[in-house]
């Protein structure tokens, strides 16, 4: 069993490579879109209606498609993903 570093590692390398979110695509998101998305996930479930997913896509200019709520370890896996993509992007990194 893979450990939580080695999924969101895994998760952010399955980003780059298969989503083509590179580090000028994420410079791009310079509004905390990464971090949103990622409290998004991070959030359990049963509290997200008060979170509204589907107003702060509206707010983000993004298409509600990207919204993939799965199982819990898969939403944790890709919200350290996209927390380790916008601490790259804030440290010039990314």
């Amino acid at each position: 069993m893979k450990t939580g570093i080695e999924l969101i590692a895994e998760e952010r390398q399955r980003q780059i490579e298969k989503e083509g979110w590179t580090k000028e695509h994420d410079a791009e998101h310079n509004k905390s879109q990464l971090s949103i998305l990622a409290m998004l996930y991070v959030c359990p479930p049963k509290y997200r209606p008060m979170l509204s997913p589907s107003n702060w896509f509206k707010t983000m200019g993004w298409d509600f498609k990207w919204w993939k709520p799965t199982e819990r370890i898969r939403e944790l896996q890709k919200a350290g993903a996209l927390i380790a993509a916008e601490i790259d992007r804030l440290q010039g990194l990314s």
